[in-house]
């Protein structure tokens, strides 16, 4: 691949990043409640969820990603996003202790 094909090609893939971080939804404050590591689940008690429309409350999602969880404890205070999954499960997508 030529030097300009490559440059061409990485400010594509640069522009799709910065797009999806655009779109990505905003992070919602948290506690760890109960962690089920065995099946991906997480029980947060959380604030307004804006993307999905949610008041705050407390319930159980399920990690997209098992590895999610590694490191969390009950009563972590933490930032998540969510999104509603094909089968209408609510997923976390991604997962922060808070600063």
């Amino acid at each position: 691949m030529s030097p300009l094909r490559r440059l061409l090609v990485a400010g594509w893939l640069a522009g799709c990043s910065v797009i999806a971080l655009a779109q990505a939804p905003g992070l919602t404050d948290g506690e760890v409640r109960k962690i089920d590591a065995a099946n991906a689940r997480v029980t947060i008690k959380h604030g307004e969820i804006k993307n999905l429309n949610m008041p705050g409350m407390t319930m159980v999602f399920v990690a997209k990603d098992a590895r999610l969880l590694d490191g969390l404890a009950v009563g972590d205070k933490i930032q998540f996003a969510a999104e509603q999954g094909s089968g209408g499960q609510l997923l976390v997508t991604q997962i922060r202790k808070a600063k």
